[in-house]
């Protein structure tokens, strides 16, 4: 998709557009020209700030987390807690598997 054609889809103006495609200006952008970004390429609502935030985006039809929302707070809570266990369980067969090497050279 072209920058002229996202930006026509999300409201957004080509220039706003080009600067993130080029990450020429650092600027803080708004949660909704994220949002509308996202949804005019056809992602969840939230990836493009999941991104930006350094988290796994949400995928397709996921539920929209609103901050005021409990419900929708909870699911975060899990999502996170699902991906720091993810990461540990990666972590720990890397020490795993690096302790037994360890073990093989003493040997």
């Amino acid at each position: 998709m072209r920058q002229r054609e996202l930006a026509r889809r999300s409201h957004v103006s080509q220039a706003t557009v080009r600067e993130l495609q080029r990450n020429t200006v650092h600027r803080r952008r708004s949660a909704r020209t994220l949002e509308a970004l996202s949804l005019a390429l056809g992602w969840h609502p939230e990836h493009l700030l999941a991104v930006l935030e350094g988290r796994e985006p949400p995928a397709v039809g996921e539920p929209v987390l609103r901050e005021d929302d409990v419900p929708s707070r909870l699911t975060a809570i899990e999502r996170q807690l699902r991906q720091i266990t993810r990461q540990l369980d990666e972590m720990n067969a890397r020490l795993s598997a690096g302790a037994g090497r360890d073990g093989e050279q003493a040997g």
